[in-house]
């Protein structure tokens, strides 16, 4: 899923005036690229851009809330706001103590009127849900906290 989000980062990044994006995905940390940077301030930037990706790095700042040393925060990978369930009568995707897999939708994060089904990227038991059903989330908040093992 977020190799996805990387190609439309790169697309977006190329057909615009931004010159670096830096962005983390649940853990992971790109730092997408569209030119070197000049040392020469009167030197013109050559016509030919090149884009280059660096390696996922784990991310050593992670939001706060962790409850045991094997626990991880799932953080939110957008602004927006956060839902546990499809639909207001519906039940919540996930709840405390619920053992999930890698793909599951865990919640929705709506952004700009766009519905966003946020997947689990491992599979575990979620051991704490963070976030407030139809509550505002910031970028890189904790939504969920899950045990790996």
């Amino acid at each position: 899923m977020w190799q996805d989000k990387i190609k439309e980062i790169i697309y977006l990044l190329d057909n615009s005036d931004v010159n670096e994006i830096d962005v983390t995905f649940w853990g992971r940390r790109f730092r997408v690229v569209k030119s070197a940077v000049s040392n020469n301030e009167n030197e013109v930037p050559s016509k030919t851009e090149s884009v280059s990706v660096n390696s996922p790095q784990i991310d050593t700042q992670k939001n706060e809330p962790l409850k045991s040393s094997s626990d991880e925060n799932i953080l939110s990978p957008m602004p927006g706001t956060f839902y546990a369930a499809p639909t207001p009568e519906a039940e919540a995707f996930v709840k405390s103590g619920d053992i999930i897999s890698k793909g599951d939708t865990l919640c929705i994060i709506e952004a700009m009127k766009i519905m966003n089904e946020i997947e689990a990227e491992k599979s575990g038991k979620i051991t704490e849900i963070v976030a407030k059903n139809g509550e505002p989330v910031e970028f890189n908040q904790t939504l969920f906290i899950i045990d790996p093992t």
